[in-house]
């Protein structure tokens, strides 16, 4: 966690920012799993702090709570936000009122072997973190965004490689804020490279640890299913709330990192708009 380092750099950025408010707000589009804090043009800053409980790192049978910064700076501008969330930077906008699209950088940490207490990722080496890009477009199957289906593609350096996702979700009740419920179904697909830097162990992995050398090619990954529902308790303050499964393949199963062949997680945040 990098709380400090997260305000501290909210805070520095607002500086700048004039807040400008339009007569009539409304969200880019009424979905709980996109962040809409800036409803209208101009700046907009909401900060908060959340719950997770969840597996200690992909693959893993040993859960752990952790604290971790919500919230986000976003710049909006009719149809086009641009936004600081957490680990992403970048931009989404409106190419068509049913066509959504996103892109941008996000910050991708690396499997460390302490972050299994148990000690089962002892003595092997730690993988790189890495900046990488992303693309993502959602096209709306109806004309209030009750229905979707999304595309996300993320890549960057060679032991990085590239991670696909596939998605449909549909959000339930008559709230066209932004708030609500919203389930959405998700399947995962990654090069060899990809795959291999959360669930391979090289030889000299197999050497220092007590694990088996496994390599597995790219393909399929996972599949899972969120749910995620977000209330305005307040003119100010939002409450956040998520839960979700995913499912590994058969290949990743076969990986001793993969102590469980699924992971859990659920969470909850609190988030102030400040503006």
């Amino acid at each position: 966690m990098r709380l400090n380092h997260f305000f501290i750099t909210a805070i520095s950025l607002t500086l700048f920012a004039t807040s400008v408010i339009n007569a009539e707000e409304k969200p880019l589009v009424p979905l709980p799993s996109i962040n809409n804090f800036a409803n209208a043009d101009g700046w907009s800053l909401a900060l908060g702090l959340g719950v997770e409980y969840e597996t200690a790192y992909d693959g893993s049978d040993e859960y752990e709570f952790e604290l971790d910064p919500a919230g986000a700076l976003q710049w909006r501008q009719g149809d086009n936000v641009f936004f600081w969330e957490g680990i992403e930077l970048g931009w989404r906008g409106l190419a068509t009122e049913n066509l959504l699209l996103q892109a941008g950088a996000r910050y991708e940490s690396g499997l460390e072997p302490d972050e299994s207490e148990d000690g089962f990722l002892e003595g092997i080496e730690e993988r790189d973190s890495h900046l990488v890009g992303f693309f993502e477009a959602r096209w709306a199957l109806d004309n209030n965004w009750k229905n979707w289906v999304g595309a996300r593609v993320m890549g960057g350096p060679s032991d990085f490689g590239w991670l696909g996702v596939l998605a449909a979700g549909h959000r339930f009740g008559v709230q066209t804020d932004g708030t609500g419920t919203e389930i959405f179904i998700f399947s995962t697909f990654g090069n060899a490279e990809f795959i291999n830097k959360d669930f391979g162990v090289s030889a000299t992995d197999a050497l220092n640890s007590q694990l088996t050398e496994f390599t597995t090619g790219g393909g399929y990954r996972s599949t899972g299913i969120t749910l995620i529902d977000r209330r305005q308790l307040s003119a100010n303050l939002q409450l956040v709330s998520q839960t979700g499964i995913e499912y590994y393949s058969s290949d990743i199963k076969e990986s001793p990192i993969a102590r469980d062949d699924f992971e859990f997680e659920v969470g909850v945040s609190l988030i102030w708009k400040f503006f």
